[in-house]
């Protein structure tokens, strides 16, 4: 029997009991059982709302793999492949020994460790030699060695007990010259050392001079909190030099009689140069005694140095050869420009290396190599001490460059700190150019991406999607689509987060702009340019293809990127049209805005895409259908997940509005060590007392604006960052990506700001 029928049944069963009940309470009881939720729920199951996407389609069809560029000279390969030691920072060579030493940290962060092993290619032991309880950075050895055994150890960590500020230090050991060579653990002399909590330097080296070289930071975090690159009167954001063999009486080194600053009132006289951020490894040439030295950038550009006497690196009154903080004090002496410099675009944490002196690649005889923590990144370059005289990119890694050093026979090594192998050593070894490479799509066509591109139709697996406040694009309208490589054993394979959600390798983000464009037919809307931002062995990676006027195919465009003349229909201009240099941004650019600090992908962000989508003509949340297609898993219920606000919805918080167009436009650069230097915080989620951005006098340009602030409340015109939106060429914001002021954006930004208490 059906249900259906049994629900008919409940009513004779009571008439047949109904001559012993009263009728009142019969009659309630039919109406109780006719009210059941259970009996409702039973004749008609309740109506599940449909998802925006039932099922997902398998992405199998992506062309976008490889590089259309030219492979690099060089691949790492693995050495003492049996050696498991975790977390190796450098490694250096035991004079007169066929053991190598390296230091390793602790994943707990419990106390560094000195370590030696082998030179074997089958080596599958380390030997401890000392533990020291701090960060230890690196270690060197007396020119003297073989007589005095000494190893000098650069460290950081507390000078007392757990609440003591931290220290940065050079302490000299003693090893032992006969076997088994034990550093004996109660030699530790204190030799040098200053106060530093972050970009603590203490690299060393022993110059040909047989003077000791030592890097100090800044001391601090970021925008050099204490204002002490240029201050010579501090041994921080320095390159020191001492002479550790002839101590001045109470201390264990004295001060170089030619040292550059001796004379210079107040100043350190350890110092040699100064105005570094937070050098990262230094390494002396034998043959040459020419020593260089990596240092980390904050905002925007990373640098190396060959270090000369006197020199002046500009921290922070500049970040390599750009301002940074142009008002601050300069130092004594003038500024001396990075050897050489990497933008953000290609390095975010450089890694200083070592000059090669091995037999093995004799075209890199002489060339300084080093590297990149972020991006893996390797280059070599040839100075002849006045000018560089060759320089290039040599391999492109997925390791975590922390290091690099030469083994017993002087061939180079190469240290990766926590890459798949949680620590490990490589080498070069020449690219075999003879084996076959994918063909990279040069048409948007051959991506594998779309079915057609007249009109213009994704392939099934392509999830499409939208955000809640849009960056500004000179108007263009935008087309994206989320492609997920298929794993049949991955769920869940997105990582959500309040800035960039994270992808696995090989997925591509689509995002086609288009603009109403005049042509002889009159004003149509048309398809400029397609952009591809994809995930390769770690990194994201930008491509552009331009469409032809026949709206029949797009072109990879070269790696430096083009600009495009067009002229659009514009109903707001005199003539109804208007020209616009649209710039197709090279690869290098399309990493500037889509950074470290924002994690590398702006839009797909949990509050950017908690927001209803149309799927073609169903429409749901964003996050609720791609927690149903398995690909992300969400951690709580939708409802409590914060969301931006359309910046044009004219119905919506005035506040909300511009807090949202900032976030869109703005915050990737301007957060917490971004890629924007005047300080201000301006995620939508940032509290308003703590964007620094309120009443606060700007650090760079004021544009002659009276009594000028960053925002100064109920003044627009007196607002620097509203003149900046406002105008466009020297100053503008955002700096780059576009060409026409957003009036939109200007007036809500001017509304708020107008209405803001003073």
């Amino acid at each position: 029997m059906n249900q259906p029928r049994r629900m008919h049944l409940f009513p004779l069963a009571l008439l047949r009991i109904s001559a012993r009940w009263p009728r009142a309470l019969l009659l309630w009881g039919v109406l109780a059982l006719l009210a059941s939720p259970r009996l409702l729920a039973a004749e008609e199951p309740a109506v599940t709302r449909p998802f925006g996407i039932e099922r997902l389609v398998p992405f199998t069809t992506s062309r976008v793999v490889g590089s259309p560029d030219p492979p690099l000279p060089y691949q790492v390969k693995r050495v003492f492949a049996g050696l498991k030691i975790s977390l190796p920072l450098t490694v250096e060579r035991q004079p007169l020994s066929d053991q190598l030493i390296t230091i390793t940290h602790d994943t707990s962060g419990g106390p560094s460790s000195i370590v030696r092993f082998p030179d074997d290619p089958q080596v599958d032991h380390f030997e401890v030699l000392l533990k020291i309880d701090a960060g230890v950075y690196d270690l060197t050895f007396h020119p003297d060695f073989p007589h005095n055994g000494f190893v000098y150890v650069g460290s950081n960590g507390p000078s007392g007990g757990p609440s003591a500020a931290k220290t940065t230090r050079v302490t000299r050991h003693t090893m032992d010259r006969e076997p088994p060579h034990a550093i004996d653990s109660k030699s530790e002399t204190m030799i040098i050392q200053w106060p530093s909590d972050g970009h603590n330097g203490g690299a060393l080296v022993f110059g040909n001079d047989g003077y000791l070289y030592v890097t100090s930071g800044d001391g601090t975090s970021d925008s050099d909190t204490n204002v002490v690159g240029q201050d010579l009167t501090r041994l921080t954001a320095k390159v020191l030099r001492i002479d550790v063999d002839h101590p001045d009486a109470g201390r264990a080194y004295s001060v170089p009689k030619d040292n550059p600053f001796l004379a210079t009132p107040g100043a350190r006289g350890e110092t040699w140069a100064y105005g570094l951020r937070n050098p990262w490894r230094m390494a002396v040439d034998r043959p040459t005694g020419q020593i260089w030295v990596g240092n980390n950038g904050q905002d925007l550009w990373e640098q190396a140095y060959l270090v000369q006497r006197g020199d002046n690196y500009g921290w922070s009154v500049l970040e390599g050869s750009h301002p940074f903080y142009p008002d601050r004090q300069p130092g004594p002496t003038p500024f001396t420009k990075p050897t050489v410099e990497h933008h953000h675009s290609v390095a975010r944490s450089l890694t200083g290396g070592v000059v090669y002196r091995g037999t093995r690649f004799p075209e890199l005889q002489g060339a300084y190599i080093y590297g990149d923590y972020s991006t893996g990144k390797i280059w070599g370059v040839k100075h002849d001490g006045t000018n560089i005289v060759w320089h290039r990119e040599l391999a492109d890694t997925t390791l975590q460059l922390v290091g690099f050093g030469a083994d017993t026979h002087g061939e180079l090594l190469i240290v990766d700190y926590q890459g798949k192998e949680q620590g490990a050593f490589y080498t070069f070894e020449p690219t075999d150019t003879a084996q076959p490479r994918p063909e990279f799509p040069r048409l948007l066509s051959q991506t594998g991406l779309f079915e057609s591109l007249a009109p213009l139709t994704p392939q099934p697996g392509l999830i499409p999607y939208s955000v809640i406040a849009p960056l500004w694009s000179d108007g263009a309208s935008k087309q994206r689509y989320l492609a997920i490589p298929h794993r049949p054993d991955a769920k869940h394979p997105i990582g959500m987060g309040a800035r960039g959600w994270t992808f696995p390798d090989e997925t591509v983000l689509v995002k086609s702009f288009a603009l109403d464009v005049d042509t002889s037919a009159g004003p149509a809307r048309r398809w400029i340019e397609t952009r591809l931002l994809t995930r390769q062995q770690g990194e994201w990676i930008g491509y552009s293809y331009v469409w032809n006027d026949a709206q029949t195919e797009a072109m990879l465009v070269d790696a430096a990127g083009t600009d495009r003349e067009l002229v659009i229909h514009d109903p707001a201009a005199a003539s109804s049209t208007r020209a616009l240099t649209w710039h197709v941004p090279g690869r290098a650019e399309c990493m500037v805005c889509h950074s470290r600090a924002a994690n590398y992908v702006l839009g797909l962000t949990d509050s950017q895409m908690n927001r209803d989508h149309d799927y073609g003509g169903v429409v749901d949340n964003q996050l609720r259908t791609l927690e149903h297609l398995e690909l992300l898993k969400l951690a709580k219920p939708l409802e409590q997940y914060e969301k931006l606000v359309d910046p044009l919805d004219p119905h919506a918080d005035l506040e909300a509005r511009a807090r949202s167009y900032l976030h869109a436009n703005c915050s990737q650069c301007h957060v917490s060590a971004g890629g924007g230097n005047a300080q201000i915080e301006l995620e939508f989620s940032t509290p308003r007392d703590k964007t620094k951005l309120f009443d606060e006098a700007p650090v760079h340009h004021k544009f002659e604006l009276p009594d000028a602030k960053l925002i100064a409340p109920g003044a627009p015109e007196r607002s620097v960052l509203l003149e900046r939106m406002a105008r466009r060429g020297p100053g503008q914001m955002p700096p780059l990506a576009t060409s026409v002021v957003d009036r939109e954006a200007v007036k809500l930004i001017s509304d708020w700001i107008r209405q803001l208490k003073k």
